[in-house]
């Protein structure tokens, strides 16, 4: 059985040092899985992160999933960021729709080890809403490398105090994948509890929306 996960590409992709520890992957989905990933990713309207129990999982996507959360794959990112990862929880959070206000430059929370995101759109002809990864954290242009959110993209980052990223404003479809090594089970309830709680005052708002 093929692996749905490039594990390969993964493991020989080039690690940069600078601005901060990150690499990326153009294609880290087999040819024969991705266009079925996207096209089972699940249906987001809203913009923010949805846990994975908040959204309707399909076959295809779940598979994708079970990639994700092997041995192997925690494996090439200790030996990639000389971190051990092997033991910390994952969290695995979605995105399907990017608001005007997103993409705004910031660092990730200092409960985050590792940040992988994956990018799940069949094209991107865009000129905006492709992830920088930054120098400063005050201008959007002084950017060392962008990455285009196109099918299976990932881009792979050590968290730092340094780490700086975000996109030029864009307003749409934009799905993407966000996997966090966590430092502890404490920091993993928290982060998906307010996450769970988004969705649900999300949900509420479009009912009552829809009432009227």
């Amino acid at each position: 059985m093929t692996n749905i996960l490039n594990l390969e590409a993964l493991q020989n992709a080039s690690l940069n040092s600078q601005p901060y520890p990150y690499f990326t992957v153009e294609r880290s989905i087999s040819d024969a899985a991705v266009k079925a990933v996207i096209a089972d990713f699940p249906k987001i309207h809203d913009g923010g992160s949805y846990n994975l129990d908040d959204v309707k999982i399909g076959p295809e996507f779940d598979k994708f999933l079970k990639s994700l959360d092997t041995p192997e794959f925690r494996r090439i990112l200790c030996d990639k960021f000389e971190v051990d990862i092997m033991d910390l929880p994952m969290m695995i959070t979605l995105r399907g729709h990017s608001r005007k206000k997103d993409g705004r430059i910031h660092t990730d929370s200092k409960t985050k080890v590792l940040t992988i995101l994956i990018y799940l759109n069949e094209e991107w002809s865009a000129p905006t809403g492709k992830l920088r990864v930054l120098r400063s954290a005050d201008d959007m242009e002084d950017y060392a490398d962008e990455i285009v959110p196109g099918p299976g993209t990932l881009m792979a980052f050590k968290v730092t105090d340094h780490g700086w990223h975000g996109y030029p404003s864009f307003e749409g479809k934009r799905q993407s994948i966000q996997i966090n090594f966590l430092t502890s089970e404490a920091a993993n309830s928290k982060h998906k509890f307010f996450h769970g709680l988004s969705a649900k005052l999300k949900k509420w708002r479009r009912g009552s929306q829809e009432d009227y």
